[in-house]
């Protein structure tokens, strides 16, 4: 058995009693604002690799060109540290778009009328980790994850869980500890303060997150596809159960709805189509086609493609 010296031993209680003094408190739940998830580590404090949030820069959660005020609340905002965002002059954040700040893996979880709502968690290359609550809908049900690129669209802004619309938001290190001081468009939000930030997220450019065989889903492989100017329109068939599948991916303005649409037409049928201003991809439009020509096509912009009908088999 190893003796310390009378001295040190003497020093110990001393030096743990300053050791409790210097851990910050946790702070109490408020109402309207979502817990910690019960499943992950409760603590506020900043762990010891404190420096790893900065090896993943982000952007704002919303639209490209969107200003909306980051309020870092104190006195009782749980968890301490975390962001609200609301509104900005007359524009209200309430069903806004919800983009990925950086890019990683989503999981989406629903709580209800309580605590976080509907809300998101992505974690990110450097293991640190975001969290969007109190949407109103989500892109993928409770349970389900997908990989996300940065800008990538995650659901929408809503009230669940609380009585006021709004985005609640938080960036956490890789050990669980919130970052108080959390940096978004290159603005450090500190404890206290309320900044109007403009969002680059989603300005176009990149990679589209998404293929054809996703969008289609399972069996589906693509036997065609036209390129049009800012995207490309895919047919595809399932030979396990007689589908074709027509998903026109965007290439230009990903993450930003525009005009986008696909078609399918098997011979001798109404033509289906699914038209409006999308992210990343119109369809999947799905339709029974074993045997049978098809028509298929689809448009991104003003740029438009119609086949013949073909593919007969």
């Amino acid at each position: 058995m190893v003796t310390l010296p009378q001295a040190l031993r003497s020093a110990i209680p001393f030096l743990a009693a300053c050791v409790v003094a210097l851990l910050p408190a946790v702070p109490a739940s408020t109402a309207g604002d979502p817990p910690a998830d019960p499943a992950a580590e409760q603590s506020t404090d900043q762990p010891a690799d404190a420096t790893a949030l900065l090896a993943v820069s982000h952007k704002s959660p919303f639209n490209c060109g969107k200003t909306f005020y980051a309020n870092n609340w104190t006195g009782g905002h749980n968890p301490n540290g975390s962001i609200d965002w609301q509104n900005y002059g007359g524009d209200e954040t309430n069903g806004e778009p919800v983009r990925a700040t950086a890019a990683g893996t989503a999981y989406f979880y629903d709580y209800g009328n309580t605590s976080y709502g509907k809300w998101v968690e992505i974690h990110h290359s450097d293991g640190s980790r975001t969290r969007y609550a109190h949407m109103s809908s989500m892109v993928r049900a409770a349970g389900a994850s997908m990989g996300v690129s940065q800008g990538t669209q995650i659901g929408n802004v809503g009230a669940t869980g609380t009585s006021v619309p709004h985005l609640h938001y938080e960036q956490r290190f890789s050990g669980g500890g919130m970052d108080t001081s959390p940096t978004v468009e290159g603005v450090t939000v500190s404890l206290g303060q309320k900044k109007a930030i403009t969002s680059t997220n989603a300005c176009g450019g990149g990679t589209n997150p998404y293929t054809p065989q996703e969008a289609c889903g399972s069996g589906y492989s693509v036997v065609d596809s036209a390129g049009l100017s800012g995207g490309t329109t895919y047919l595809l068939y399932n030979s396990g159960n007689g589908y074709n599948c027509v998903v026109t991916m965007k290439s230009t303005n990903l993450g930003v709805n525009t005009a986008v649409s696909a078609f399918l037409e098997p011979q001798g049928e109404s033509r289906v189509t699914d038209a409006g201003n999308f992210g990343y991809y119109a369809g999947p439009v799905r339709l029974h086609a074993a045997g049978q020509c098809v028509r298929w096509g689809g448009s991104v912009g003003s740029s438009s493609y119609t086949s013949p009908f073909e593919h007969c088999g």
